[in-house]
């Protein structure tokens, strides 16, 4: 072999004995190209590392609260799987991306038993027979060097939809997260109208003992007992109803919380959400504001829009030309199509490739069209999640702000029902009033407790809504 020969037979090893701890990484380490590290840091992430893990499975010891609920639904929900999965998908697409810049080194090898004869008719003295073995080693190596924008643009356009399955990940969170709260709020407010119904069913009892003594004492009537008795009846069927829906809502949050539908739960006090502090409404555009530049579904669409971008770029980047290096080694040991006697032969190889795409048929022009108007659409998905969700933190806004006032509202009905109702009783006890004032007395009353049980519910609810519609939902809401 030459001294040329053997400088790029040594080249050839050189970068094969370089290049092989990364395959060794490979084959040691499930992610060599350290994607994981590029997962973006969203609100999801800091809400597992605040309380998802480890996640509780099976049965409920003692009370659940709501903040229990929560890490269960997120633990067991199949979205947050999904949504988990297909982030990982994406990293997996950054690694591919990233490989693209590392040459691809090959091997083969063959052996074979080989038996050869060669006869000139012409010439005898040339005729020949191998009998023996015949067998090949290679080494190959490519490796692009320059592609003008390519690699980095298919990068790019790999970490921006990363990046979209990250915000995607963290809308889906911040989705379940208030889904279970929702679930068991609603069970709390169930309960809790349950406890309503059933006090008003106790008053409807104790209607019916006045108007029964009263017509012992032989100053009562017929009538206003069987009006007494129907309101009881009615009050205890609505006490029924209610129970039946305490049964379903407590079902719900044992779906949603990974729990099999029909196991005891109990479920933990719950305390009044705070009212807004002193300059809630002039707050507003600050958080629309907020929302519009951190929620994470526009996060997402900005994201994909960045994502259709790189695609125009890279579509460009294809067209232009493609500089690589390619090494060859090579040594073969009879090879019975280049040769009929036993022989060695050993060849190297080291060059540059150059790929210049002359015509390709105007497909790539059309191909830039379609990743252009892909790139309006995302535009437009865009500028509709920015839209959405300023709507929906205004909506939450005004939901956060009128709770405050129908509280204060429902708490002086409240007062006014129970006063009127004890005034109506009375009254009648001492035959200055009638059977229908005292029980529309009683109806108010049993409103006005409906009303203050779901006030209160929709109070806690409110203020969850709102900060979904800002992205920041986390465990510290349910602490407070």
């Amino acid at each position: 072999m030459s001294v040329a020969a053997r400088a790029r037979a040594g080249l050839v090893v050189a970068l094969v004995l370089a290049l092989a701890p990364l395959g060794l990484r490979a084959a040691s380490f499930d992610d060599p190209l350290a994607t994981q590290a590029a997962l973006p840091d969203t609100p999801a992430k800091r809400v597992v590392a605040s309380g998802l893990m480890p996640c509780v499975v099976g049965a409920v010891d003692g009370p659940l609260t709501v903040l229990d609920a929560v890490r269960r639904a997120l633990c067991h929900h199949p979205q947050t799987r999904q949504a988990w999965a297909a982030v990982e998908a994406r990293s997996a697409a950054v690694g591919v991306g990233k490989a693209a810049y590392l040459p691809t080194l090959g091997a083969s090898a063959s052996i074979s038993q080989a038996h050869a004869k060669v006869t000139y008719p012409d010439a005898a003295v040339l005729n020949s027979t191998y009998d023996g073995r015949s067998d090949q080693e290679r080494l190959s190596l490519d490796w692009v060097l320059f592609d003008f924008g390519l690699r980095a643009a298919n990068l790019r356009h790999e970490r921006a939809l990363l990046d979209a399955a990250g915000a995607s990940l963290d809308d889906t969170v911040q989705a379940v997260f208030l889904e279970a709260a929702r679930a068991y709020y609603a069970a709390a407010e169930a309960e809790a109208t349950l406890a309503t119904k059933a006090e008003a069913e106790r008053i409807a009892a104790r209607v019916v003992d006045v108007v029964e003594a009263k017509l012992e004492a032989g100053v009562g009537q017929e009538v206003d007992r069987l009006q007494a008795r129907t309101a009881l009846a009615n009050a205890s069927l609505d006490r029924i109803r209610a129970a039946q829906r305490v049964d379903a809502a407590l079902a719900a949050v044992a779906v949603a919380s990974g729990i099999r539908p029909g196991t005891p739960i109990v479920l933990a006090g719950l305390v009044d959400a705070p009212p807004p502090d002193d300059g809630f409404d002039d707050k507003v555009d600050r958080l629309i504001q907020q929302a519009v530049h951190a929620h994470p579904r526009i996060a997402a669409a900005q994201s994909q829009l960045d994502a259709a971008r790189e695609t125009v770029a890279a579509t460009r980047a294809a067209g232009r030309p493609t500089v690589s290096v390619a090494a060859v080694g090579d040594r073969s040991n009879t090879p019975l199509d280049r040769v009929a006697t036993e022989q060695t032969i050993e060849t190297s190889s080291i060059g540059l490739n150059l790929t210049i795409p002359l015509f390709e048929g105007f497909g790539r022009h059309y191909r830039i069209r379609q990743a252009e108007a892909e790139v309006e659409g995302r535009k437009a998905d865009l500028f509709a999640a920015q839209q959405d969700v300023a709507q929906t933190v205004w909506d939450s806004y005004v939901t956060v702000r009128g709770s405050a006032r129908e509280r204060e509202a429902v708490a002086a009905v409240l007062d006014t029902a129970n006063r009127s109702f004890e005034l109506a009783l009375g009254r009648y006890e001492s035959g200055v009033g009638n059977i229908i004032e005292l029980l529309n007395a009683q109806s108010a009353l049993a409103g006005a407790r409906e009303q203050d049980v779901v006030v209160r519910a929709r109070s806690r609810l409110a203020r969850l809504q709102l900060a979904a519609s800002l992205g920041r939902l986390d465990f510290a809401l349910l602490r407070r």
